[in-house]
């Protein structure tokens, strides 16, 4: 039973450090200027035609460029990505050095990564401070068969495999 004079805000962020989720940095190319956030939203939407959705907040410095850009794309990271997350959650120039290029449609694409998919936005659903962007893949390419980096508890980690086999 909960005290209703306790604010869901903390039980909300108390659940979600519990759930665990893949992580992946987004990236865009907006007026010539490459932009690139770490996000753990990215989900796929459906496999024909391949779409994946991520959720950000419109407050980002990076939301201009989400929001009136045509591609852009995102990057799933592997164990040995953890630098480059913590890169790209924080402040600064996340794109100072040479882990990344330019790849198909402008679109900036970082180095050494678990894999990469370009996308053409297709809509953009805002909802009070936030907004889910829906993207269909045009381009991709899969990199190394590493462990995918994951959050969970406010760090990052791994999966560890269970003893059972199906």
């Amino acid at each position: 039973m909960t005290d209703n004079s306790v604010p869901f805000e903390q039980t909300f962020r108390e659940m979600f450090r519990r759930h665990a989720a893949g992580v992946a940095i987004i990236t865009v190319n907006y007026q010539d200027e490459p932009y690139g956030f770490t996000a753990t939203s990215v989900a796929s939407l459906s496999a024909k035609p391949p779409r994946f959705t991520f959720n950000m907040a419109r407050s980002s410095r990076s939301w201009p460029a989400v929001a009136n850009t045509q591609y852009l794309g995102v990057h799933m990271l592997g164990l040995e990505n953890q630098e480059l997350a913590a890169r790209f959650a924080r402040p600064g120039n996340r794109f100072e050095g040479n882990h990344w290029e330019i790849g198909p449609r402008g679109v900036p694409v970082l180095k050494d990564v678990a894999g990469w998919l370009i996308g053409e936005i297709q809509m953009r659903l805002s909802f009070e401070n936030n907004a889910v962007v829906v993207v269909q893949v045009v381009d991709g390419q899969v990199g190394g068969d590493g462990s995918p980096l994951l959050y969970h508890g406010g760090s990052y980690g791994q999966p560890v495999p269970l003893d059972y086999e199906i």
